[in-house]
């Protein structure tokens, strides 16, 4: 399923800062705080909106708690809410064309609050940032 949203774009600054935390992931040891922005960061390129938006994210490996609670800490909580409300695609069929009409028209309702909180991460991020993680 293709949205009509435009990709999250970072400032140039945090895309730098976020390429450090990779590096360092993959040497291990992240701050709780340094994990959450990459989480953020992994969640919003797996939410691309030419993917299945919500549905590849409740069927991915990801942490899905770690994740919530990472956009929390960012102080998202309409991304909260949004994960939140679209639990229920944990438990639903591999494929997002199984399913119901219903449950179809359900998840695009919650996805478009979910690009509509997406668009407000970048600045909610910097700001996070900002006040030191």
């Amino acid at each position: 399923m293709i949205f009509d949203q435009e990709p999250i774009e970072w400032s140039d600054a945090f895309s730098a800062l976020i390429e450090q935390l990779e590096e360092k992931a993959e040497a291990g040891g992240l701050s709780r705080a340094e994990r959450a922005l990459l989480d953020v960061v992994e969640t919003v390129r797996l939410l691309d909106p030419k993917g299945d938006g919500l549905h590849d994210f409740w069927q991915s490996d990801l942490d899905h708690r770690r994740v919530i609670n990472s956009f929390d800490l960012v102080g998202s909580s309409a991304m909260v809410d949004v994960l939140n409300a679209s639990q229920w695609c944990q438990t639903r069929p591999d494929s997002r064309d199984d399913y119901s009409e219903t449950e179809a028209e359900y998840l695009a309702g919650i996805e478009e609050e979910l690009y509509d909180a997406m668009c407000e991460l970048p600045e909610l991020v910097d700001e996070y940032v900002e006040e030191g993680m």
